[in-house]
Parts: structure tokens; C-alpha cells; sequence
């Protein structure tokens, strides 16, 4: 229902973000990586995913669209639910997840709280063939372990511009100039070339 909630940062800790769009506080509980992309009293943008139940409705945000989708994978899988995914993404990074899952490292998984052997091998079973596609994906375009470019591609698409365009766009930046370049370098080269 919603995509993505944009507002002013008003409280943070590593369980929830409240997040003041046009005078209405948001509640969004998030993971230990988005907390650490999130500063006080900053503009942020927070895809969300709405867990709708009988007596409560809750949102779910990431500080970028790759994670909410390997949240809302982990969610898909019997016996995993949005508190176990949540844990499940504040103790690895989208990479290393992706890469666990790819490898059939249970163990890796297992070490998360709340994750026994038949959860991990479900998890495993469940999602390595969508997780070894993106991973080939990702590997094709270079960009595995580009944080940076995910977040300009938000701020390239808030402004306006296709995503497709968009991540050509980064693509060939990344491509000639290298993956050092900060956020805000990265849209301004974009500016140019869009």
C-alpha cells in the first residue's frame, strides 16, 4: 500500500524510526542496518512494507528497496515472520545474507537468534534459487556492494527520473569513474548525463 514514507527523522533507536511527513509522526520499525543509514533530524526516504493483522497494523521500513525485498522473501518462507526477518536482517548484511543463502551456509544462518537447523535449511531451500538470480544480476552490473548507488538511484528516482534511465545512468558512471564515488557525487554526474 505504501511505497515509501519521506519525512524528517524526529526519533531514532535500533528497533523503530519515527519519521514527521506534513505533520503526521510514523512509527516504522526497522533493522539494525537501516538504523545505521539513519541520522537525526535528516530528510530520510523509508521503503515500507504494511503488515496488516486482525487488531494491529504495522510498518516495516528499509533504508534502501533491496532490503524490504529480501525482507519480503524471508516472509514468504513457512515459519518465518516479520519479527524473524527483521532479526534475521539486523544480524547480516543484504550481501552476506544473499550470499549465505546462495551457499547453503546454515550454520551462518543458525546463528541468528531464533533460527534453528530446520528454519535455516527452509530458508535455504526456499530462496536460494531467487537469491543465486539476483547474485548473478548484481554480478553482471558490478554493483554487489554498492550502497551508494542504490541510494542515489532513490534520489535520482524522487526527482523524477525513471528508474530504468536512472540505473543506466549510475551503471556507466560507476563504470568509467569507479565505484569510490560518494552519493552525492554520483547525482550530480547523473544530473549531467539525464
Amino acid at each position: 500500500m505504501y511505497e515509501y514514507i519521506h519525512g524528517r527523522l524526529i526519533e531514532r533507536n535500533p528497533a523503530y524510526a519515527v519519521v514527521d511527513n506534513n505533520g503526521i509522526g510514523y512509527l516504522i520499525h526497522i533493522s539494525i542496518n537501516t538504523y545505521g543509514k539513519l541520522r537525526q533530524d535528516e530528510e530520510c526516504t523509508l521503503y515500507t512494507h504494511l503488515v496488516v493483522r486482525e487488531d494491529d497494523m504495522q510498518i516495516y521500513g528499509f533504508a534502501d528497496s533491496d532490503e524490504r525485498e529480501l525482507f519480503r522473501q524471508l516472509i514468504s518462507v513457512s515459519g518465518v515472520g516479520v519479527n524473524t526477518a527483521r532479526i534475521i536482517l539486523s544480524s547480516l548484511s543484504p550481501a552476506e545474507l544473499r550470499g549465505a543463502i546462495a551457499g547453503g551456509d546454515a550454520p551462518l544462518l543458525q546463528r541468528i537468534k531464533g533460527i534453528g537447523a530446520k528454519t535455516a535449511q527452509r530458508i535455504i531451500i526456499d530462496l536460494k534459487g531467487k537469491v543465486s538470480k539476483e547474485l548473478i544480476s548484481y554480478e553482471k552490473t558490478g554493483v554487489l556492494h554498492n550502497t551508494g548507488k542504490d541510494e542515489a538511484l532513490s534520489g535520482l528516482i524522487i526527482l523524477g527520473f525513471p528508474k530504468m534511465l536512472a540505473e543506466k545512468a549510475l551503471g556507466k558512471i560507476i563504470e568509467t569513474e569507479g565505484p569510490g564515488l560518494t552519493v552525492e557525487q554520483l547525482i550530480k554526474h547523473a544530473l549531467k548525463i539525464l
